[in-house]
């Protein structure tokens, strides 16, 4: 006859027993990772079909647009040279990160929205998540490039960026974005094959290397990205404020000299000085857009993603997947904006997109626009009783 602590000792083995089979490998929960890879746990809420069939067709007009709109970015610069400058080469770079991800990450999410399940099996999930990261890290890089030169430029009047540099940190930059995304491939952290989730994620785990890589990963992302960006655009917005000041100020002092010297109290106020300060703007206001975008489009993702790794409640909630399914369709919207945004904001790219449009889509006749005079970005205005020397 067994005794009390032989009882208990049985039934210790059959808890650690369940336990080590319902436990992840290293703290995820691998609910498909089999090979059909097509299981829904209690927790994963797929959408009808009506829904379905709906967000099937948001989803191929976003991914068309992303491809189409940042290939004609990219071909613009590749065939004219006059557009080869070193912002339209960051910008070119940014657009073929967005190209990646509309070719080898948005396609394989909507597939798995519009089935229900992951169909291209466990292996192909860490490369996924992998290339993911890795054309995300190196678009967050080239705006964080330009972020720079922009303030440089305008706070430090510093204009050091030329093509050759600008092609040196391209390079750079794509290295970088895949140091940081590869070791989600060789088995330094480990991703869930989509159950709960739409696309390979990180999920729950309780083990510490795990967490760290996940945040080293959100960090490298946006929030580094993110405080240098808005510390520059904060200096630059502060600069550009002050020159308007003195401009203006230089205006009033100019026309008060000459009511005083001629003697004529009803001479009217002269024009504002030829100043073209929209040029030396425009591009940082474009930027800004960029910026508010990105920073719009990853700040819940960022969030979302560091939720799903520390909170258990969090990740296992029934509302888990379709939270997830609108973050991660949010997160690629950037790339949907961004070339519509180059389109709108500047002047050559638009030009060079009606040339690639057919002749019978060109309904619209073409309006003649304002010339303005071509400075550098980086002159600095400056403001005497006499002059306004560029």
């Amino acid at each position: 006859m067994k005794t009390i602590l032989d009882i208990m000792s049985d039934l210790w083995s059959l808890q650690v027993n369940e336990r080590c089979n319902s436990t992840p490998l290293g703290g995820y929960t691998f609910s498909s990772m089999n090979v059909t890879t097509g299981s829904q746990d209690s927790g994963f809420n797929a959408f009808p079909t009506p829904l379905r069939i709906f967000l099937a067709i948001i989803m191929a007009l976003m991914i068309a647009i992303a491809f189409l709109g940042n290939a004609i970015v990219c071909l613009i610069v590749y065939q004219k040279p006059a557009m080869r400058s070193a912002i339209n080469l960051l910008l070119a770079t940014l657009a073929f990160s967005d190209i990646m991800l509309s070719l080898f990450c948005m396609p394989f999410t909507a597939v798995t929205i519009i089935t229900g399940s992951w169909h291209f099996g466990s292996q192909f999930c860490q490369i996924s998540a992998m290339l993911f990261w890795f054309f995300v890290l190196e678009g967050v890089a080239i705006l964080l490039i330009i972020s720079v030169d922009r303030f440089l430029i305008i706070v430090q009047r510093q204009d050091k960026l030329n093509p050759h540099r600008a092609k040196i940190m391209i390079l750079s930059s794509w290295i970088l974005s895949f140091c940081i995304s590869f070791p989600s491939v060789i088995g330094w952290t480990l991703v869930e094959v989509p159950t709960r989730a739409p696309q390979c994620v990180l999920g729950y785990t309780e083990f510490l290397a795990d967490r760290a890589y996940a945040v080293m990963l959100v960090v490298a992302v946006f929030f580094i990205p993110f405080s240098i960006m808005l510390y520059s655009y904060l200096c630059i917005l502060n600069t550009v404020r002050r020159n308007a000041v003195r401009i203006h100020n230089h205006a009033e002092s100019l026309c008060l000299s000459q009511v005083s010297k001629l003697g004529l109290m009803g001479l009217q106020r002269p024009h504002q000085l030829n100043v073209d300060m929209s040029f030396k703007t425009r591009a940082f206001t474009t930027i800004l857009i960029l910026f508010i975008g990105f920073s719009l489009c990853w700040l819940p993702h960022s969030v979302f993603s560091l939720l799903s790794v520390f909170s258990r409640t969090f990740y296992y909630s029934s509302s888990f997947y379709v939270i997830s399914t609108c973050i991660l369709w949010l997160s690629y919207l950037k790339s949907v904006f961004n070339p519509v945004i180059y389109c709108w904001r500047i002047k050559k790219f638009r030009e060079a997109c009606m040339e690639f449009m057919p002749k019978t889509f060109k309904i619209l006749p073409k309006l003649p626009g304002r010339t303005r005079r071509r400075i550098r970005p980086s002159t600095i205005y400056i403001c005497s009783e006499h002059q306004s020397a560029v």
